[in-house]
């Protein structure tokens, strides 16, 4: 909370500063500055200033907890590091995003229990992607069940519909790039054999990931 006061401090700031000179570039905080709410009114700066964070929040600390992930996969299992398929399964066994939020739009009825219209409705992703009916051995790191595409809608890794993670595409960017530089020029050792994992506020070793890298030798 102390960090976010800090954050909304110095995006105030900015916005301030933004609406004095007015420039010619469209970027992010120009798109907000131009919106409108529900009620056609402009954004306050607390909004948008929540909003920004919540984009930085969301594009820095996920792709850097599946990027986490994929460095233990890849150690743990280094006879599959020249299959990209580790990014898919790495996003399926750690479930970067754990859940989200939606309301029931219309009464539902789920194994005899009735979700009424209106209510609030927080689907796990972990349940589905670790759920054995829809992936054979849940709880084994194995790449190769995406030789074939999963079923739909049980693969979810950046959510689905129109409220997936607009920069889902720019995630899995990054972290092929990672990947690729990662797997062709350095070897890397994990410290400890802690397997806890912490879920909140994205899921992470329990300790962290301590490891020591090293440059790959190009006479090797």
């Amino acid at each position: 909370m102390k960090a976010r006061e800090i954050l909304s401090k110095i995006l105030n700031n900015v916005i301030r500063e933004w609406k004095e000179e007015k420039p010619s570039e469209n970027g992010l905080l120009s798109c907000f500055l131009s919106s409108k709410d529900e009620k056609g009114m402009d954004l306050k700066e607390s909004q948008i200033a929540d909003n920004i964070i919540g984009v930085l929040f969301a594009a820095q600390h996920t792709t850097a907890s599946a990027m986490t992930w994929i460095v233990k996969y890849l150690h743990d299992n280094p006879k599959l590091l020249h299959s990209v398929k580790v990014i898919l399964e790495s996003l399926r066994m750690a479930s970067i995003i754990s859940y989200t939020y939606r309301e029931a739009v219309e009464d539902v009825e789920y194994k005899g229990y009735i979700i009424p219209k209106g209510w609030k409705v927080m689907p796990t992703f972990r349940n589905c992607h670790h759920n054995p009916d829809f992936f054979q051995d849940s709880q084994k790191f194995d790449p190769n069940r995406f030789q074939k595409a999963p079923k739909p809608n049980t693969f979810m890794p950046f959510g689905s519909g129109v409220h997936a993670c607009p920069g889902n595409e720019l995630a899995k960017l990054e972290m092929l790039i990672m990947t690729h530089h990662l797997v062709t020029k350095f070897r890397w050792e994990v410290a400890g054999g802690e397997n806890r994992i912490q879920h909140h506020p994205f899921p992470i070793p329990i300790n962290g990931l301590p490891a020591k890298f090293w440059r790959e030798s190009k006479h090797t």
